[in-house]
């Protein structure tokens, strides 16, 4: 069980960091923050490849994953530089 919880932070880790570098600008948000939009695009692009194509298309699977933790990153990152400066 606590394998498949580091599996996910770090599936996390890496499909949100990612999505943020596709981002053009600074985003304001956390490591965590971060962990959480990737794990969230995971499992969309997942469940969306599932359900178009069918399994075993992890390419497709892992692109669909990048333009969700894309989206929310702009969407989120939007929304906190929307709402002013915090210091």
């Amino acid at each position: 069980m606590l394998i498949v919880i580091i599996a996910w932070l770090l599936i996390g880790l890496v499909v949100g960091g990612l999505g943020r570098l596709l981002v053009p600008g600074r985003n304001r948000i956390g490591i965590w923050l971060t962990i959480l939009i990737g794990i969230v695009g995971s499992v969309a692009g997942g469940a969306a490849t599932r359900a178009l194509v069918g399994s075993g298309h992890d390419l497709i699977s892992f692109v669909l994953s990048l333009l969700v933790a894309a989206i929310l990153v702009g969407l989120i990152g939007g929304r906190r530089r929307a709402g002013g400066s915090r210091r």
